[in-house]
């Protein structure tokens, strides 16, 4: 299930002997960005990809002790002209894919994630989320020749990357709203692309860093927690190869109604309104106790 507000469910269901409670969690998972593909001269590099972005609820055991991942944002890369996909984020059966990592080298080498990489400027095909669902596809390259390249916006969980154009690098897709914090916060925005001499693509709201533009301004990393894109780097900056900027690393949150006989372990806890919250911005474990 996607969408930007959490709904409340049914979390408490009575077992048909009546013997004890079955916790219904809501959660969000988010996983890490992808990263910006890197540039050379006459390069634009595309935005990398949003992390996936799954919310919903599931049945969790009482007793039982499951495991959190929270994954991290895709690297930049010192070797390539693509990025880093990032990596995924699991809870219980939950699992949300890492964003796909921006091009640079000028083909269609973009890669497909949760929401999916960019294409650097040669690069006309938009990767479709990967697995469906859980984010957008990126945006496409521009290329009318020197120096005049821009690269195109990585997806975000609310809407695909935009496309390179005579204006500059594409925007990175906008993310999607959730509640489920207790106050609204924006998840899963794209990295914006680079551009040779032209505008700038701005990270898509949701932690999506900005492309970097000619040699005046750099590329930015997609905000940690929130699994936003890194942004493309900038075209021609007199060296032979610029990395672009890292994906933002994922968050898992679950919260549950005050009340219930039983009560959750993990992550940092808070208390807003009628809900108990765990948030996960690392590695960790969850479980129900009675």
């Amino acid at each position: 299930m996607r969408g930007g507000r959490t709904k409340v469910s049914q979390y408490v269901q009575r077992t048909s002997a009546q013997t004890g409670v079955v916790p219904m969690a809501e959660y969000l998972v988010v996983a890490g960005g992808g990263a910006g593909g890197g540039s050379g001269n006459g390069v634009s590099a595309g935005g990398g990809g949003a992390g996936g972005y799954r919310t919903g609820s599931l049945s969790v055991t009482v007793g039982t002790s499951y495991t959190v991942t929270v994954g991290a944002g895709g690297a930049t890369s010192s070797s390539s002209y693509t990025g880093n996909s990032g990596s995924n984020s699991v809870f219980s059966s939950i699992t949300s894919t890492g964003g796909g990592a921006g091009s640079g080298a000028g083909g269609n080498s973009a890669t497909a994630g949760g929401s999916s990489g960019g294409q650097g400027h040669q690069g006309s095909t938009q990767l479709a989320s990967s697995p469906a669902g859980e984010g957008n596809a990126g945006g496409r390259g521009y290329d009318p020749g020197r120096p005049s390249t821009a690269g195109g916006g990585g997806g975000g969980a609310g809407a695909a990357g935009s496309n390179g154009s005579a204006s500059g690098g594409g925007a990175g897709g906008v993310g999607l709203e959730s509640l489920i914090s207790g106050a609204s916060a924006y998840y899963a925005g794209g990295g914006g692309a680079g551009a040779e001499a032209n505008a700038i693509g701005s990270g898509g709201t949701g932690g999506g860093g900005n492309g970097g533009n000619s040699s005046t301004t750099a590329s930015t990393a997609g905000t940690a927690n929130t699994g936003g894109g890194g942004g493309g780097s900038r075209g021609y900056d007199g060296t032979a190869y610029g990395g672009g900027s890292a994906g933002g690393s994922g968050i898992v949150v679950v919260r549950y109604p005050i009340g219930m006989a039983i009560n959750g372990v993990g992550g940092t806890v808070t208390t807003v309104g009628s809900y108990r919250i765990h948030t996960f911005t690392s590695t960790g474990t969850f479980s129900f106790v009675a």
